[in-house]
Parts: C-alpha cells; structure tokens; sequence
C-alpha cells in the first residue's frame, strides 16, 4: 500500500516504459535464420516461372522448374528445423509457395499445353486441380499441432502437394521420354489431373518416405540403390521420373494396407 501511494500508476508506467528498450536496439534476427524463408521464396519464384516458360512453349524447361521447385520444397522445412529457425510465419510461407508452384503453374501449363482444346472444359478441370491443391494444403496446416502415435507419423493423409503435382505432369514427362507430343490427346491430362486431385483431397493414408524406418542391414543396399537412381536419373532424367511417379502411384495401396495393419495392432 506504501509502494503504490508513492509510486502512483503513471509513475509505476511511466517506470515500465523507461526500462522497455527502443524499437531500434531490439536484437536483430541472425542472417543464418533467413536461409530457410530464403530457399521457400527461390521455390515460390521457380514455381511462378515455369508459367512463363510454358507461355514461351518451352514444356521440358517448364516441367523441369517445378521438379526444382519439388526438391527446394523439400529442403527448406528440414534445413529450418536444423537451425532450430522454424517459425509460423515459415510454415504459412512455404505453404502459399506450394499452393503457386504445385497447384497453380501445374494447372496452367497443362491447359496451355493441350486442355485449352476443351475450352471450358479444360479450364474447369484446371480449377479442380488448384482447389483440390488449395484444400489440401489447408487440410495440412489446420493439423500440423495434432499429436500422432509414432507409428502414424510414417503416414500422410493424402497425397502431399508436390507428389500431387508430379502425378499431374506423369503423362507430360512420359511424352518426353518417348519423345512424342500428347497435345492432341487432352483426355490423358484430363484423367491425370482429376486423379490427383482427388488423391490430395483423399483421406488415404500414404508413405512420408522421410519417416520410414530403414533397418541397419539395409543400410548400404538403400545407398547402392541411391547411387543406381542418381546415374539414371543423369542418363535418362524423363524416364526415371516417369518410372518414379509410376512406382509411387502403385505404393498408394501398399501404404493404406501397412497403415490398416498398425492401426489394428496399436
């Protein structure tokens, strides 16, 4: 009662005030803690130019920058949590970043590559592919805090955003390692993109391959395999990701039956 009859509010606020640093001494963020946002917006930005190289016709460089996009996707989240500099704000970034490289420049370079023969048609199965791309990465954000069993963490509900992606472009990299145009088949974008779409919005479960635990004495057999997949992937790029984006689409099922069997045991 003696302390407040001597120091009355405005001096008890005033004394606050004094002893808050000034906006300009606050202790600025290390330049090493920007790398992870920095990577996310070289993502967005590969993305959003791989529009302009699908107006410019050029569709292998086009496909080739939301690959890119796909790879800086998957490095930024890792490399935030490495230097311990995830943050919301990250996560709300990479998530506008995957909804414009994975959702918006697949669709719209589908369409300007051969749905644009359906008119319409084409158009709304473009928009079915971003907004299913849209509630997905909505879906994901709404329940990254929900706490999972260990053995759920091996699992995603959906297909993520940049394997929804790549199963959209599966026909288009398929005609490049054939080396023939599709543009006059737009029935095969159509099926792929309606399918993938649909995945991404699914509540099948399938494989966080980054989750999946490798037993010791497989070790080195996964390593040699790395080594085989990095030298196709530099002789025959198109294949080996057509051969890829096959190879996950058949896991689909593989993973809903392990996902049932450990839901059953636990």
């Amino acid at each position: 009662m003696r302390t407040f009859i001597q120091n009355p509010p405005a001096v008890l606020e005033k004394t606050v005030m004094d002893k808050t640093p000034p906006p300009h001494t606050l202790k600025a963020p290390h330049l090493v803690r920007i790398i992870p946002n920095a990577i996310t917006i070289t993502a967005l930005c590969t993305g959003l130019s791989a529009i302009r190289f699908a107006l410019l016709e050029r569709w292998e460089f086009a496909v080739s920058l939301i690959l890119l996009a796909a790879i800086l996707d998957a490095l930024d989240g890792r490399i935030a949590r490495f230097l311990r500099a995830d943050s919301a704000f990250g996560a709300e970034l990479d998530s506008l970043s995957d909804f414009i490289s994975f959702g918006v420049a697949p669709a719209v370079l589908l369409y300007l590559y051969t749905l644009h023969l359906w008119k319409g048609t084409g158009w709304a199965l473009a928009l079915f592919f971003s907004t299913c791309m849209a509630l997905r990465l909505a879906r994901f954000n709404t329940n990254i805090n929900i706490s999972k069993p260990e053995w759920a963490k091996s699992f995603s509900v959906g297909v993520p955003a940049p394997a929804g992606a790549v199963l959209g472009l599966l026909p288009l990299m398929f005609s490049f390692a054939i080396e023939e145009s599709f543009q006059s088949y737009p029935y095969l974008f159509a099926i792929s993109l309606l399918l993938s779409g649909l995945l991404m919005i699914s509540r099948i479960p399938t494989f966080v391959i980054k989750n999946v635990p490798i037993p010791h004495h497989y070790v080195r057999l996964l390593l040699m395999l790395v080594a085989i997949i990095m030298a196709a992937l530099f002789s025959v790029p198109w294949w080996t990701l057509t051969i890829g984006a096959v190879l996950y689409l058949f896991s689909i099922p593989a993973s809903l039956m392990v996902y049932r069997r450990k839901k059953e045991k636990a």
